[in-house]
């Protein structure tokens, strides 16, 4: 995965995303004169992937000063264990201390996501995921949720902004809508491969109007060849995807001759519903996660600082002084 481009919103570097204690302690200290080089250290409260240290940079880069400043980091994506130091910035504390709100905020939610998008992945084995989860947020943090599943090893994301951070193209099929406002699930799919660039997999929705069987038979006679999937997202109400839905798919698709058709698996998938596929053989080609990953509880993360002026220090309850790390590496 490329480094992404990440620019703070105007609304970080003034401050107004902050809690309003920062804000009054560093206007305290600037009528004061008082402005100590201090290091902080930032941890997590539990185990899990480390995401939304290369926004954090992004903001850190364009506050601190560039002559006088050290931030240390762990890697993007990397396994974190709880309360392990992730995030080390020295630099004269009023350079930084209004984005503490923000900081550990980035890395609370995006390591989040990232966690829960890894732990899909690891159900799923070699079977590859897709993150449709960008619907179930507020557009402003689609496109960084999406970016954490990718970070957290999902294949793709389904929002432009969202592949876009993670130097991937962008996933989808098809929608419902267009199926119900074209009327048939075959025209919808052949009116799709009319207008859409070669490069854009085939993958036609199935579950509209017929039985998921059919539906895939008729839409793979209608494509043939460039037909590269089905995707199967039945809902609650018909019973959703089951094992033996799967199968009667593939087997169907396989006796008229469409083995190179794929299955594609969406509705409620998590962890749990993955194994439940994968342990009874059914021969899914692929996941769409949504819900799982961009409702996922964030790590809470916690900065305290250590050092003022090169002098151990902390509050009570935690050791002053710098706590060692040696997987941290310097990035700014």
């Amino acid at each position: 995965m490329k480094t992404p481009e990440f620019k703070p919103s105007l609304e970080v570097i003034s401050g107004d995303t902050a809690d309003i204690y920062f804000v009054r302690t560093v206007e305290i200290l600037k009528k004061e004169g008082i402005n100590p080089r201090a290091t902080m250290e930032v941890f997590g409260s539990r185990a899990g992937v480390l995401c939304g240290v290369e926004e954090v940079k992004a903001l850190l880069d364009e506050v601190l000063p560039k002559n006088y400043r050290e931030v240390w980091a762990l890697k993007e994506g990397e396994t974190i264990s709880a309360k392990e130091v992730a995030l080390r910035i020295t630099a004269p504390y009023q350079s930084y201390g209004v984005y503490e709100t923000s900081i550990v905020g980035i890395l609370a939610h995006c390591s989040g996501w990232a966690t829960a998008a890894r732990e899909c992945v690891e159900a799923a084995g070699n079977v590859p995921l897709i993150s449709f989860g960008a619907r179930h947020v507020h557009p402003s943090v689609a496109g960084i949720m999406d970016y954490a599943a990718v970070v957290g090893g999902c294949k793709g994301c389904s929002s432009i902004v969202g592949a876009r951070l993670a130097g991937v193209e962008a996933s989808g099929t098809m929608p419902h809508a267009l199926i119900l406002v074209v009327g048939d699930t075959v025209k919808a799919t052949l009116l799709f491969d009319k207008h859409m660039p070669p490069e854009v997999p085939r993958v036609s929705l199935v579950d509209t109007f017929k039985d998921e069987a059919e539906e895939s038979l008729r839409v793979a006679e209608a494509l043939g060849k460039n037909l590269q999937s089905v995707r199967l997202d039945t809902p609650g109400e018909r019973g959703g995807v089951t094992v033996e839905l799967v199968r009667e798919v593939r087997a169907r698709l396989d006796l008229s001759g469409f083995k190179h058709v794929g299955i594609f698996v969406s509705g409620g998938i998590d962890p749990e519903r993955i194994r439940y596929f994968k342990e009874r053989g059914a021969p899914v080609d692929g996941y769409g996660v949504g819900s799982y990953i961009s409702s996922a509880r964030p790590i809470d993360f916690t900065a305290d600082l250590h050092e003022i002026e090169d002098k151990p220090i902390a509050k009570r309850g935690r050791i002053p002084g710098i706590t060692p790390n040696p997987r941290l590496k310097r990035v700014l």
